[in-house]
């Protein structure tokens, strides 16, 4: 009988597909958010990130020349993700409180993020060595939001829907009221963020609160 021949066929040579950099970035964004998140901004090493990430210390500071700058496009990289899926835009069909509520919870999504609070916990244990940290944190995630929320309320306002003196000044108490206290109660004291259906019970107060406030009838 005669033997079967051995399979022809070859497997491809060559050095395995080269990672773009934007996929490298993203496997360093990543690493860094756990490893800034589990030991801290000043304990956190670009060695130690680059053996996480699985690159040399050489790529990793020739995509990021300092750990400011790679913090800094880390929180810009997942609140930009973030914001994408934030849609204010004013919706004719349906009444001012429904579409308040809806940027409310549009809002209180990004705010209330666990990604989102674990680097507002980092940046408020940094800050006092790193001021940076935080400036970096307002400009890419904070006033971003609050500036989205006032364009949205301009709208409504330029529709006559509501009167506002400030919108810019509005838009922050708003964020203010949504956010501000589960954050803090996260943050400082430890208890679970809310969850979805605590969330849309809190924008739904909150839209009332600011649409028709709570000020008794006197007698």
């Amino acid at each position: 009988m005669a033997q079967a021949k051995p399979s022809t066929e070859c497997r491809p040579r060559g050095r395995p597909p080269i990672r773009s950099d934007e996929e490298t970035k993203q496997i360093v964004f990543d690493a860094a958010r756990h490893a800034f998140a589990v030991d801290g901004y000043a304990a956190t090493s670009t060695e130690g990130l680059a053996r996480s990430a699985g690159i040399s210390t050489k790529t990793l500071y020739r995509l990021f020349p300092a750990k400011a700058a790679l913090f800094e496009a880390m929180c810009a990289d997942r609140l930009e993700r973030l914001l994408a899926d934030i849609h204010l835009q004013a919706d004719d069909e349906v009444d001012i409180e429904t579409g308040l509520r809806a940027a409310l919870l549009a809002c209180a999504d990004l705010a209330l993020d666990p990604d989102v609070v674990a680097l507002q916990r980092m940046v408020l244990q940094e800050s006092a060595a790193f001021p940076e940290l935080a400036a970096n944190f307002y400009k890419n995630g904070i006033s971003r939001t609050v500036k989205a929320l006032a364009g949205w309320l301009r709208a409504q306002v330029k529709k006559k829907l509501i009167a506002l003196d400030d919108v810019d000044e509005a838009a922050g108490m708003l964020i203010g009221m949504i956010a501000s206290a589960p954050q803090r109660a996260a943050i400082y004291g430890g208890l679970p963020l809310l969850s979805r259906k605590d969330i849309e019970r809190r924008a739904k107060s909150c839209a009332a609160l600011f649409l028709d406030g709570c000020r008794g009838t006197s007698t």
